[in-house]
């Protein structure tokens, strides 16, 4: 590889159609059915799959197939009719590859629509048409603008219920619109459907000639989606060191992990972090192959001039774009726990493949998902909660803001005593269009380690 072809390159991999989107909605809405439909209008499911539905839908005492059931695999999912796991979907059309999480809509497993869309590009909300915007719509929009998912698509299901009437669409739509758009949500399509149906799904409508907009997986194949990967921070956490002290690379000393954003090439001067200290690239090996240019979301071992102490959990960043280092942490969280969060509780801050000690400082505030006000010192946050948070770690972390990385701007607060995952967290500011935040007294620090 030369570097001659590095813009090419980028070239080919900004090119690439691929689409990541994850879909959500309330109990009922008909998450699933519209997956089902996507997969079974574009062809893209399998006879043998469209067998099986057929027949468990027959099982059921139901004349047509179920095609929730395409995405609801789990037993349980099935015997209760609500989605409990989030269920990945790989399809793809003549414009566009896709990767999809069918995300559940029960306020029990919010939790598991923060994990399948933290790395979506865009998010397919649905609205039950006959019961309009309800607080999970708020809370999976509030979700999806913290986030920071730059396109979402309102789709009003179930329209054939309320006869396909423009009032009630145009209503819920503009409700949605006005509540996202404040959270600082970029871009909102709203699609009038029937997932059951097949209205505005794959093929257009004839049953609502008053809507002139595309079709979801017209949108879905045409919607924009920036893979620039050059313009992101250079992030590299280090996962493993290879150091082989073999006879045929007695000196060989390596470190391999997965490049999280932008890109790195030889001769390039870096920035060890939380160390500070300073070298310079000598070599990347890919797939056991020298390269002189890589770029996320590759996996490759570099190589450094100089002999630093160096282990898991360490960053390496282009001196010229290293991002600051700190023990103190101010972040929104969404709580995914059932036992609360607390101030001054213990807990294990993991953030890329480094974990370390940390202790949460304060709670200044929780968001009300009605109004959007900032409700201050709660004092706690409890499951699905989305609130404020000051953490101490024990160590320095190398955070960007959430809104320059999601990769590097995430977190995690874990449970030291058992594991547990309490929250996920995005550094910095909370939405695009943030508010100012109630201020919090200080807390005292008697008792604390750090």
């Amino acid at each position: 590889m030369t570097s001659t072809s590095t813009t090419e390159q980028f070239a080919d991999v900004s090119a690439t159609t691929l689409l990541r989107f994850a879909t959500a909605g309330s109990v009922d809405d008909g998450k699933s059915t519209l997956v089902g439909r996507l997969l079974h209008d574009s062809k893209s499911v399998l006879t043998d799959q469209l067998e099986a539905v057929e027949a468990a839908s027959i099982k059921r005492g139901q004349d047509a197939p179920d095609l929730a059931l395409l995405t609801d695999g789990l037993r349980a999912e099935r015997e209760q009719g609500i989605t409990i796991d989030v269920a990945y979907r790989y399809f793809a059309t003549a414009r566009r590859r896709f990767i999809l999480a069918d995300t559940p809509g029960h306020v029990q497993y919010t939790r598991n629509m923060v994990t399948g869309a933290s790395t979506a590009e865009l998010a397919v909300v649905l609205v039950d048409a006959r019961n309009g915007v309800v607080e999970q719509t708020r809370r999976h929009a509030a979700v999806a603008a913290l986030l920071r998912v730059p396109h979402v698509v309102l789709a009003v299901n179930k329209m054939d219920l309320v006869d396909y009437a423009e009032p009630v669409f145009a209503a819920i739509a503009e409700e949605f619109t006005t509540y996202a758009s404040e959270l600082g949500v970029p871009e909102i399509t709203a699609i009038p459907i029937s997932a059951l149906a097949g209205d505005n799904v794959v093929e257009p409508s004839a049953n609502m000639d008053w809507y002139g907009g595309p079709t979801v997986l017209e949108h879905l194949e045409t919607v924009p989606v920036s893979h620039d990967l050059t313009a992101c921070h250079a992030r590299f956490p280090v996962q493993y060191v290879i150091r082989p002290q073999t006879a045929e690379h007695p000196d060989y000393r390596g470190y391999a992990g997965q490049i999280a954003a932008g890109a790195f090439r030889v001769g390039e001067e870096i920035t060890v972090l939380p160390s500070g200290r300073t070298s310079t690239i000598t070599a990347i090996d890919a797939l056991g192959e020298p390269v002189d240019i890589a770029w996320a979301p590759q996996s490759v071992t570099i190589r450094l001039a100089d002999d630093i102490d160096i282990s898991r959990g360490d960053l390496l960043a282009p001196s010229g774009d290293a991002p600051a280092t700190s023990q103190d942490v101010e972040a929104t969280v969404c709580h995914v726990a059932d036992q609360p969060l607390t101030v001054g509780q213990r807990v294990l801050l993991k953030h890329t493949t480094r974990t370390v000690k940390a202790i949460v400082k304060e709670i200044p505030s929780r968001l009300t998902l009605d109004d959007l006000s900032q409700h201050p010192e709660p004092g706690q946050l409890v499951a699905n909660d989305i609130g404020r948070v000051r953490v101490r770690t024990a160590e320095p972390l190398a955070l960007d803001a959430y809104v320059d990385s999601r990769r590097t701007g995430s977190f995690l607060l874990i449970d030291p005593a058992d594991g547990t995952t309490l929250a996920a967290g995005m550094a910095g500011e909370a939405f695009a269009t943030a508010k100012a935040l109630p201020v919090a007294d200080a807390a005292s620090d008697e008792g604390w380690d750090f």
